[in-house]
């Protein structure tokens, strides 16, 4: 129980780093002063250890959170026929995207930001690997969701 009053003191956050999950803290009670970069990381260790100790350790998926919306591109010809990350081959023709954390198989539901058109698509590959955007559409969705001739587009990805 003291642990858990402990905890109690803290702001935590739920946040994802390249698939693999993890619980981030600012490592400040309520009402405290500013601390010194040693302390503050002192803290931080104390709070995550009586987190697992106690069983609040969490972590909470993408698939969980709410929409994403940020840069969507596409992908195609060169991929076309070669293995996913799924273990699937890619097809362009079909209604598919690669994410980087959604579990393989999860349906999504991308929309355009600027026209409103969505489609529905289900990811079986990781990616995109460019800075700002955070999903890689095939050629067949990006064509269905008017992104295509422009290469990328600003898009909100919901769990369908």
């Amino acid at each position: 129980m003291l642990a858990i009053a402990f905890l109690q003191q803290f702001h935590f956050e739920v946040c994802h780093s390249d698939s693999v999950h993890i619980l981030a803290t600012t490592a400040k009670p309520v009402g405290a002063v500013e601390t010194n970069a040693s302390s503050a990381s002192l803290i931080r260790k104390i709070v995550v250890v009586a987190a697992v100790v106690t069983g609040l350790m969490c972590t909470v998926t993408a698939s969980m959170a709410g929409d994403q919306c940020g840069g969507a591109s596409w992908y195609g010809p060169g991929f076309h026929g070669k293995k996913t990350a799924s273990g699937e081959r890619y097809n362009q023709n079909a209604m598919t995207a690669a994410h980087k954390t959604l579990p393989f198989g999860t349906i999504v539901k991308v929309t355009d930001q600027t026209t409103g058109k969505s489609v529905k698509v289900t990811i079986n590959d990781r990616g995109p690997f460019h800075k700002g955007r955070i999903i890689d559409l095939s050629r067949a969705a990006a064509d269905r969701l008017g992104t295509y001739d422009d290469g990328v587009g600003k898009v909100c990805v919901a769990k369908s």
